[in-house]
């Protein structure tokens, strides 16, 4: 029996809202009534102290306590005593180094997948939750060992999507054009673009779009696909990044 249980939001902030505001429902209903303490990864920003007060004042206000795991004095035993586990955005490069350097990949994606501890993501929390960080949209302001991430769900993640823009004057490329450009280059064959106020709750092997905002999937050699709020996009599930029927002829 597949134990996962992931909500993994785009971002924390919405446009005209406070942290979290536009996804408090949702962790309410993710979070069972089991779990009163969640512990909180702060790594992808550099002020972990001001990061965890931030979290720790919003999840008091929704009914949990939360501990930082940058306060623990041995992470690896933090995440392993953890009923829940929220990793929060930032810069996708430096969580993921942090997350190495302290051995805590693997330990993560036990936890996740073989003991159902539920996780929960924001932004970069929810590029790592998927195969590669290599749809992120931050800078490489550190190295990881690897670009290789948690890997809870088989496809890859580009959270605070963007259309373009036709009246823009931009010259560079739009995020449809970066990830083809992934696609030119890597086995993973789905990429999912969350725009802003979306998210995805999956439980087992099922996956559903919720939020505000459609999001829309792209897929190694075929048209980019648009799923509306409340679309079960389970499929999602069904293939490995390895699956040679969607690799590059």
């Amino acid at each position: 029996m597949n134990k996962r249980k992931l909500l993994l939001v785009s971002n924390s902030t919405l446009h005209g809202s406070g942290y979290l505001d536009h996804c408090q429902n949702h962790i309410c209903s993710f979070f069972t009534r089991d779990v009163k303490r969640v512990l909180f990864v702060p790594y992808a920003l550099h002020d972990r102290d001001a990061y965890a007060k931030t979290a720790r004042e919003k999840f008091r206000t929704l009914g949990y306590e939360l501990d930082s795991i940058h306060e623990a004095s041995d992470p690896v035993t933090a995440v392993r005593n953890a009923e829940a586990i929220f990793i929060g955005g930032g810069n996708t490069f430096r969580l993921l180094k942090c997350l190495y350097d302290n051995d805590l990949v693997t330990e993560i994606r036990r936890r996740v997948l073989e003991d159902g501890v539920p996780y929960m993501g924001s932004s970069a929390g929810t590029n790592v939750a998927t195969i590669s960080i290599n749809t992120t949209n931050d800078m490489p302001i550190v190295f990881p060992p690897s670009f290789s991430a948690i890997g809870l769900v088989p496809f890859n993640i580009n959270p605070h999507y963007l259309d373009h823009d036709p009246s823009s004057r931009h010259m560079g490329e739009t995020r449809e054009q970066r990830i083809t450009q992934f696609h030119e280059e890597a086995e993973t064959p789905r990429v999912l673009g969350l725009r802003e106020g979306s998210l995805l709750l999956v439980e087992g092997n099922n996956v559903k779009l919720l939020g505000t905002t459609k999001a829309r999937l792209f897929t190694r050699n075929q048209p980019s696909v648009e799923y509306e709020p409340g679309s079960d996009i389970s499929f999602l599930l069904t293939h490995t990044h390895s699956d040679s029927s969607l690799t590059q002829q």
